[in-house]
């Protein structure tokens, strides 16, 4: 795809995207050029969809069932009976193996890749020059059997934020934007609506060997603030500073309601896609027309903005008994009154609280922005609330407002009474208060464009003895490196630990139940990492893509760190 020609090469516009996949079922995404019926067939089976409208967009989820258990079963998808999927007249894709459904084998050890942050630039000279070399193309690659053995695959990956960029475009992007408007009017070369997001996902997922892998590969998906925009609520200020411009609301609701098409739909099983009430919609829908819930999307995507506690972003859901995942908004649900901040409002503080609990093996809380940052920096952000909330006087208000603001300084540490509440439920479960102690709680995160891993026990004030193994894995970027003069600081801020609040802010943030330390890392490169439950430890991994000579098109992976956390009955305190 060159330029901004979005002339149509098909009756598949974009897609399949493997989404929710369990033992014996699984969901798949496409978007068609126009109204249709989409089949999957995977061996024996098959299901069929009409597709829906969105803003003269036309979309299919298809719900296959009745698969074989722990199999990789290759599958086609059918646009009103023409195969589309895998498309065999496009020679981009003849070196890629065919499609395959992997079902989940129940007991099997969880393997799953994560990362977040990935620009959607050219993998030719010049991007790579100026992006490095996106870590899930060489990933892709690799699965794919084309820079060396492909390896053990995961079960999943989880992409944790800024899967599209809005708000920082790329050449291609901004031809299509000046092509349909004037780009020297506000939002300028950033996404206006609808139309320039649904472009923008394009252009994100149609490169053919990242094509290939979200075809083959479960995913799931969780935004950030440069899905919609940089430091997206990060304050009541920030907040009332949008909402005075004349283009903030047709943003946000496209952001969310393009969010809902294109990611969120996907990380819904059975069981949720049936609470939906819009997903329900369509799906019982059975008239001669194509049904068109552009309106009723963006009322959804409107109240999520404006009041956040009618819709959930947050997702979760069980590997048998071996893993929870729960995926938390960290964005969307903040309370950003003048007199009160969190980054969960009550409605998901209660929704994680009924998940964050024991009697799996192994709790995982995926959330875009690390619960446990590095030392200094979690102080520095929890120094800078303290001040845009006047607690060291009314003079250091502003002033606190400009640092967070100017800084980004808006992570969880930056929103203490969220940031104890999870603490606080994490103790509660690493402790045995909430059942079954699993062997360990892991928080994976991206935003900060570095890698590492934290591990954490209870502050002795709690009185808590923690036997499981609490750790912070952070993975980021995929694609967008970190500026040079950045990382000096973050390897000093990297230092020490995190004591309960630092003598500066005691008695003017809540006491923090936990305390960590930055065991491995940061590192630096474009990653994507692994995560594998094994018996005695979890394993981490994350990997690079490396080019070598002129060989833009088949960079490889290159492993960049291996990190083994032992599990066990020994106490997880320290003083």
């Amino acid at each position: 795809m060159s330029g901004w020609d979005d002339r149509q090469e098909g009756p598949l516009r974009l897609g399949p995207l493997l989404r929710y996949v369990d033992a014996t079922s699984a969901t798949i995404w496409v978007e068609t050029a126009e109204a249709a019926e989409v089949r999957v067939e995977a061996g024996d089976v098959s299901a069929a969809a009409r597709t829906f409208r969105a803003h003269d967009h036309h979309y299919a989820l298809v719900e296959v069932t009745g698969l074989p258990e722990g199999t990789a079963t290759p599958y086609r998808v059918l646009v009103d009976g023409t195969q589309v999927w895998p498309d065999e007249q496009d020679p981009a894709f003849a070196e890629f193996p065919p499609p395959v459904i992997p079902t989940l084998r129940p007991g099997k050890p969880l393997r799953m890749a994560f990362g977040s942050c990935r620009v959607s630039v050219s993998h030719d000279r010049e991007g790579t020059e100026a992006f490095g070399v996106d870590a899930l193309r060489a990933y892709a690659l690799r699965m794919a059997g084309l820079t060396g053995e492909p390896g053990h695959w995961p079960d999943l990956v989880v992409f944790l934020g800024d899967q599209v960029y809005a708000d920082d475009t790329s050449p291609l992007m901004k031809e299509f934007i000046k092509a349909r408007r004037d780009p020297e009017q506000p939002p300028w070369t950033e996404l206006k609506d609808f139309q320039e997001y649904a472009h923008l996902y394009r252009l994100a997922w149609s490169d053919p060997a990242n094509r290939w892998l979200l075809s083959t590969l479960p995913s799931a998906m969780i935004f950030d603030d440069h899905d919609i925009r940089d430091d997206w609520n990060t304050s009541h200020d920030w907040r009332r500073e949008m909402e005075a411009t004349d283009w903030w609301h047709e943003r946000v609701v496209s952001g969310l309601g393009s969010y809902w098409v294109y990611q969120h739909l996907g990380n819904l099983g059975p069981q949720d896609r049936a609470e939906d009430r819009l997903w329900q919609r369509i799906a019982t829908h059975d008239g001669p027309v194509e049904l068109d819930v552009t309106d009723e999307l963006d009322r959804l995507a409107d109240d999520a903005d404006q009041r956040p506690e009618t819709y959930r972003w947050s997702f979760s859901r069980d590997f048998d008994t071996q893993a929870r995942l729960v995926v938390v908004d960290s964005r969307a649900a903040r309370v950003l009154q003048p007199d009160r901040r969190s980054m969960l409002d009550p409605g998901e503080v209660a929704w994680l609280d009924e998940r964050l609990r024991g009697d799996v093996d192994h709790l995982l809380i995926g959330t875009s922005l690390p619960v446990l940052l590095a030392p200094a920096l979690h102080h520095a952000e929890a120094l800078s609330e303290a001040l845009a909330q006047k607690r060291f006087g009314s003079l250091l208000g502003r002033f606190g407002e400009w640092v967070r603001t100017t800084a980004d300084l808006e992570h969880w540490a930056a929103f203490q009474e969220g940031f104890t509440d999870v603490g606080r439920m994490t103790v509660e479960v690493a402790s045995g208060q909430r059942g079954r102690t699993p062997r360990s709680v892991t928080f994976l995160s991206g935003d900060v464009h570095h890698s590492y891993v934290a591990e954490a026990w209870a502050d002795p004030a709690t009185g808590a003895t923690l036997e499981s193994a609490v750790v912070q894995a952070t993975c980021s970027p995929i694609r967008n490196p970190l500026p040079a003069f950045m990382k000096g600081f973050l390897k000093v801020a990297a230092l020490g630990r995190a004591r309960p609040t630092g003598r500066l802010l005691a008695g003017r943030v809540p006491r923090s139940p936990l305390r960590w330390e930055v065991t491995q890392g940061p590192w630096y490169d474009n990653n994507l990492a692994v995560l594998e439950l094994q018996e005695q430890q979890l394993h981490f991994t994350w990997a690079r893509g490396v080019v070598d000579g002129e060989r833009y098109d088949r960079a490889r992976l290159e492993r960049v760190a291996t990190v083994d956390v032992p599990l066990g009955e020994r106490s997880r305190v320290r003083r």
